[in-house]
């Protein structure tokens, strides 16, 4: 009788599993693989071949609803099952709506609006309405949705506030936008406000003190759009963050703009400027920076895209000039990517 092979001796043995495979066959047909009928009328399981009962209380995971060939006209949702809780609002929302029924029908359209009035809490369309208006207005200045998220939660948290009564909507709804953009990194200053909402500027400006007041007080957390919470932080908008967009809306390049946030930083370092608003300094790096990069911009010019008047930049830009020394990098020069002969002459 000849022996196992070599091969044989040397090959591993597989290590030994037990199968955790539930295999369910009707035991009296024993059919691979079985035939199995799920009877959810009557909770039930059976073999389809003998009818032996092999599993009861089967849940029934189908639709509780029955869709038929005309059930779907208008566009009908038969679903059971509501929208998600908006936590912008403060009614339970929970409550059963009425449809408007068939087209052509008045009776569920009545039946609606007889509802609307009898359960719709005052609070919640104010609230919506006030949402609309935040969304309307950042949508025309194409901030991103985190602002208007942000905005919608701020506005909800500070409307019923006592230190905000007398104070219009508007208001409250102009300073909302204004810190929500500070929270989300998307520079913007008052004046650009002010010209969103429509607002006097020193009204904003009032609302957004006190709105700081009661976020630093109370400790009050913001839930972003990205769903993780924060707190307030108490943001200034500083020169820098406002180059790239100005610089966009004149037409110069990355260059100038990376060049005038340099002597923006330069001149925060050296003390000149210092108690300017950021939005004149950064006019007055721009109209410095792009004549030192060959893109000269007349100050007037700057001044129809920054909302500086053309006296502000050209007062501001001689203490640059006086400091130019200090403020240009040299490796510009040597590089001969900039001159100090195309600054504006003062």
């Amino acid at each position: 009788m000849a022996g196992p092979t070599v091969a044989a001796i040397a090959a591993p043995q597989p290590a030994f599993q037990k199968n955790l495979n539930v295999h369910l066959i009707c035991p009296d047909c024993r059919e691979v693989p079985p035939n199995l009928v799920e009877n959810f009328s009557e909770g039930d399981m059976v073999c389809g071949s003998c009818g032996l009962v092999l599993g009861d209380r089967i849940v029934d995971t189908r639709s509780e609803w029955r869709t038929f060939a005309n059930d779907d006209q208008g566009n009908d949702d038969p679903s059971r099952v509501g929208e998600a809780i908006n936590p912008l609002l403060s009614g339970s929302q929970l409550d059963t709506m009425i449809s408007y029924g068939a087209p052509g029908s008045s009776i569920g359209r009545d039946l609606n609006r007889t509802q609307n009035k009898a359960i719709h809490d005052k609070k919640d369309t104010a609230l919506q309405a006030a949402y609309a208006k935040i969304s309307q207005m950042c949508e025309r200045y194409s901030l991103p949705k985190m602002v208007q998220d942000v905005a919608k939660e701020i506005y909800k948290i500070v409307e019923d506030h006592r230190k905000l009564k007398g104070k219009s909507q508007e208001s409250i709804e102009a300073a909302a936008i204004f810190v929500a953009c500070r929270q989300a990194g998307v520079a913007r200053t008052f004046k650009e406000i002010c010209m969103l909402t429509s607002v006097p500027k020193k009204e904003i400006g009032r609302v957004f003190k006190i709105i700081e007041s009661i976020f630093q007080q109370n400790g009050t957390s913001i839930v972003a759009a990205v769903a993780t919470e924060k707190e307030y932080q108490a943001v200034a908008t500083n020169a820098e963050d406002l180059m790239s967009r100005f610089c966009s809306h004149l037409g110069l390049t990355s260059q100038v703009a990376s060049g005038a946030q340099h002597l923006a930083r330069r001149a925060a370092k050296e003390g000149i400027l210092a108690g300017r608003s950021p939005l004149s300094i950064a006019a007055a790096a721009i109209y410095m920076a792009a004549g030192l990069f060959g893109e000269p911009r007349s100050a007037n010019k700057i001044s129809e895209r920054t909302g500086v008047s053309d006296g502000t930049i050209k007062t501001s830009y001689k203490f640059l000039w006086d400091a130019r020394e200090k403020l240009v990098d040299l490796q510009w020069i040597e590089s001969k990517k900039a001159s100090m002969t195309g600054l504006p002459k003062v």
